[in-house]
């Protein structure tokens, strides 16, 4: 072999070491997955290379994406979960949709048979492509391994810029074993974290939008998450503070204004929302949405806002901006450029008029208070889920994360758990509310910020749907929380056929489990409470223990009590 020939075949490596190495050039330091027989040459790779990526297995895809996702909303870095081909590529698929909807940068890499298999029917051949082309902003197939690294810069760039969102990369096992010129191993920085390449606001438009602001009577500002991706904490503030405005929040939209600061309101629409709330909406002349798709749930189906108030609208999405409301002001831009761009021109326009925006926020705690604590301090079984959200924010420091199930928790910790700081501290699964969600999101959450308390809270339900992550925590020693309502029914479902369908409960009730005794199978150190009175005490010790720890409480179902869904209330 001449001495050419010889660096040539040097300066070559296998597509999987490729893999590893574009992820390692993107700064990926965790990822999430599971083993299978297409990925060998992959999980290989990371066995052999020195590459600073920690790998946690989990126990099944799912909550690969679900860890990803979280992690990605903590840090403000991609998510990276992997998995096999055939039903590993399928078992990914709702943590990926989740993220994709959530505007959550998470990439999903899923191993697949060899390019030279296809159409002879091999074990676990099924259209990767096809099957999540729906599903994400962008998917590909890495079947050149030559092009494997610009593939893996086009996913970054994807999912970081505009609106971020979720992509995949199918890696055929043939693909994992080719060579790669290692000199295409390099990655564009810019695309490391998100939001990346922010676009700027309209300079017509931003003065536009102050003009109508600065002459309303009684503006509102709804925010979704787009604030929270973006970071836009100081620039919200400032904006409510420059024109004394209400700020009100989706449950997404949750920790984009602390919810402590006078001008906040707290979560609007139908589930979290409250009366009290919802007038504060119905009062208001201007609406300016913020980061918002003004979905159903927000606008308790397109209500609320009634459909004659003046919208102004800023969305990175342009699609998002006039789907729902006809829009006075379009300002298609990054959340925190948008509101840094309006605060200057505020600022500029000067004299702004005062619209009693703190009494008018006041009044609304006041109305929420005044429901919640008779609810929080009640002594009756089962436990009212008001005194375990009392409990929790009585223990809780404010950096603490919580991460919450569909079902019983979301509605009553966005209802009335009152965050004290702005930030990214409250996860929950929006888009789509599959079951099962906050306990990977919990440990995906302390992997992105080890330093504070996590806590994962769930009704009986959704810890059917994750229970096996358990061992997962165990392995890992993460010193995660789980609460989980027991109530021995999938509650919402119950909770409407209550209101909705003449109480005619049909096959929503199942067996009650001893959740406690499940977890310490696993060596979890666990708790089950019956009696309001010994809540508090477990609670704290459940918290300030160092490794994980569950307290199953037989609480109160959702069809017998006080929810914060304005539906059932109806």
């Amino acid at each position: 072999m001449t001495d050419r020939n010889l660096s040539r075949q040097t300066n070559r490596i296998t597509g999987a070491e490729a893999m590893v190495k574009m992820l390692q050039a993107h700064g990926v330091t965790q990822m999430f997955g599971l083993c299978g027989d297409t990925s060998l040459p992959f999980y290989d790779a990371l066995a052999r290379l020195d590459h600073g990526i920690s790998h946690i297995l989990t126990r099944d895809e799912r909550h690969a994406a679900y860890m990803a996702d979280a992690y990605a909303r903590v840090t403000g870095r991609p998510g990276v979960c992997e998995g096999p081909s055939g039903g590993g590529a399928t078992y990914i698929l709702p943590g990926v949709v989740e993220a994709n909807e959530s505007s959550i940068p998470i990439l999903a890499i899923t191993s697949d048979i060899a390019t030279t298999s296809r159409g002879k029917y091999p074990l676990t051949e099924l259209d990767q492509v096809a099957l999540f082309r729906p599903l994400t902003k962008w998917n590909a197939t890495l079947d050149n391994a030559n092009r494997l690294p610009a593939m893996v810069r086009t996913a970054f760039r994807a999912m970081t810029t505009g609106k971020p969102g979720a992509v995949h990369l199918a890696l055929p096992f043939d693909t994992q074993k080719d060579d790669v010129e290692e000199s295409e191993i390099w990655a564009d920085k810019r695309h490391q974290t998100f939001p990346a390449e922010r676009a700027a606001p309209d300079a017509a438009a931003i003065a536009e939008a102050a003009a109508i602001l600065s002459g309303a009577r009684r503006a509102v500002a709804i925010c979704g998450g787009g604030p929270v991706i973006a970071g836009a904490f100081d620039e919200l503030a400032r904006v409510a503070l420059l024109l004394d405005m209400p700020v009100a929040t989706t449950v997404s939209g949750q920790g984009a204004i602390a919810e402590t600061n006078p001008l906040a309101v707290g979560v609007v629409g139908s589930n979290g929302g409250s009366p009290a709330t919802r007038a504060v909406v119905d009062e208001a002349d201007v609406i300016l949405f913020i980061g918002c798709r003004a979905g159903s749930v927000t606008t308790e189906r397109w209500r609320s806002p009634a459909r004659d108030k003046t919208i102004i609208h800023i969305d990175s999405d342009p699609m998002v901006i006039g789907a729902n409301y006809s829009t006075a002001v379009a300002i298609c831009a990054d959340a925190k450029l948008a509101l840094a761009a309006l605060v200057a021109e505020l600022v500029a326009l000067g004299n702004l008029p005062r619209q009693s925006g703190q009494n008018r926020c006041s009044g609304a705690w006041q109305a929420k208070l005044a429901d919640f604590n008779p609810l929080a301090q009640s002594s009756e079984p089962p436990i009212r889920p008001e005194r375990v959200i009392a409990s929790l924010m009585r223990h809780l420091d404010d950096d603490a994360i919580i991460c919450a199930d569909p079902g019983t928790p979301c509605p009553y910790f966005s209802a009335h758990y009152r965050w004290r700081t702005a930030g990214r501290n409250f996860i929950t699964n929006r888009a789509h509310g599959a079951l099962g969600y906050a306990l990977a999101a919990s440990m995906g959450a302390h992997a992105g910020r080890p330093g504070v308390k996590t806590v994962a809270v769930m009704g009986d339900g959704s810890f059917g749907f994750c229970v096996g992550e358990l061992e997962t925590i165990v392995r890992h020693k993460m010193p995660i929380t789980a609460i989980v309502f027991s109530n021995s029914t999938y509650g919402w479902i119950k909770a409407g056929q209550n209101s909705g369908f003449g109480k005619r409960f049909y096959n929503v009730d199942f067996s009650r489990t001893d959740h406690a005794a499940v977890a310490a199978a696993y060596g979890v150190r666990s708790w089950r409470v019956e009696d309001p009175a010994e809540l508090d005490a477990v609670m704290k010790q459940a918290l300030n223990h160092d490794g994980p720890t569950l307290v199953d409480i037989i609480s109160q179902p959702l069809h017998e009590a006080a929810a914060p869904v304005s539906e059932w209330i109806a």
